[in-house]
């Protein structure tokens, strides 16, 4: 006997976009958390040391809005970045306290942070009574038009870049400005490679834009980095809606262009090497192997490299040519990892031209090796 069961599940959310969230006259918290009335804010700590007064803004805007919402605890400051991720004791204390406040299904966790960040909490967020309501407000141009944006949440164990993890869309998130104006040069760039890479497989006509505007990104020009944001969180929003598998059951994730290195070089630098950093490096290697196949020009992989280094990326940290005891590149690990990542198949997306892609399933090693110390050798490397 058997008996199928088939059924869909309709998830929405808004991506707000916007400045002064914690305003005295700013109401939009009160329509997005409408109904949950009882709120858990946690803030990353490199957002909470680059606005020391964010706390006291917080608490005095919740305050203001007693009658309706209530701050069930002073806000909370957790380590950011990948420490947060590779430490399972940190994410079970936020568990603990999300427990210990009794906050329920109606509840919501308001998370402030990078994308890393945002992963950890939303992780912690999704285990409690299998999912309390998760309100994503990203502080880094990378969390802003990708990592705070999507439906992914987990953290790094056994070595590995998200290793553990769940798909879950947040109830909604607030894109706030203002938080940019905190950052370090290399957190304010490394959100430019992802719309690099959604770019070259989404939209030719921002790919191009993107390249017109790589002198001011890489001058911190505020207008440009909002445009970048705004339009590679649509592209972005766009593959989640109608891709048909938001969730990642089939192989195929288009969005993972440029990962399988970026991966690799991140946990091979013990993540001293940002995700956005590491991203810009493995669009590059990929573009070039798009190159050798045909699928787009050696002229179109060679402006992206120069256009990314005019946003400021190194593109050849001493890992991506570091060697195994056969003078191997251990950088080629990663493509066996990401294989066994994506469950035995490799399954990986090029552009094919810009603004198409196409899938492959195979790559050579010895291409791969050619083109790494090709970047060396033209002098794209410190």
């Amino acid at each position: 006997m058997q008996i199928s069961q088939t059924f869909t599940a309709d998830f929405s959310y808004p991506v707000h976009f916007g400045r002064g969230t914690f305003s005295p006259d700013n109401s939009l918290l009160t329509e997005v958390i409408s109904g949950s009335g009882r709120v858990m804010v946690i803030i990353d700590q490199g957002v909470a040391d680059a606005f020391p007064a964010l706390s006291a803004q917080i608490q005095d805007w919740f305050a203001l809005h007693a009658d309706t919402l209530e701050l069930v605890c002073t806000p909370e400051v957790v380590t950011g970045g990948e420490a947060l991720k590779n430490d399972y004791r940190c994410i079970m204390s936020l568990v603990d306290q999300m427990l210990e406040y009794h906050l329920c299904r109606h509840s919501t966790v308001l998370a402030i942070g990078g994308g890393a960040m945002l992963d950890a909490v939303g992780f912690a967020t999704a285990l409690v009574h299998r999912g309390l309501r998760l309100l994503r407000m990203p502080s880094t141009p990378l969390a802003q038009n990708d990592a705070g944006i999507g439906v992914k949440n987990g953290m790094n164990l056994h070595g590995g870049k998200n290793t553990v993890g769940v798909f879950a869309p947040p109830f909604a998130v607030i894109n706030d400005f203002d938080l940019l104006a905190g950052l370090s040069d290399d957190l304010w760039r490394a959100g430019i490679s992802e719309a690099f890479k959604v770019a070259m497989i989404k939209d030719a006509n921002f790919y191009g834009e993107l390249l017109n505007m790589s002198p001011a990104l890489g001058q911190r020009d505020a207008p440009a980095m909002e445009r970048l944001i705004v339009r590679c969180a649509e592209l972005h929003l766009q593959h989640i809606a109608t891709s048909g598998d938001p969730f990642e059951l089939g192989s195929a994730r288009p969005l993972d262009f440029g990962h399988w290195s970026a991966h690799k070089l991140e946990s091979m630098s013990n993540y001293r090497i940002s995700h956005g950093h590491a991203v810009a490096i493995g669009i590059c290697i990929d573009a070039f192997y798009a190159s050798r196949l045909g699928w787009i020009s050696p002229e179109v992989a060679e402006e992206l490299t120069e256009a990314l280094q005019v946003c400021g990326f190194d593109l050849c940290p001493p890992e991506l040519t570091q060697t195994l005891g056969d003078g191997s590149l251990q950088l080629l690990q990663g493509l066996e990892e990401f294989r066994e990542h994506l469950g035995g198949t490799l399954n990986l997306s090029l552009p094919c031209p810009v603004g198409g892609l196409q899938e492959i399933h195979e790559m050579h090693p010895e291409w791969i090796s050619e083109i790494i110390y090709g970047l060396k050798e033209r002098s794209l490397c410190n």
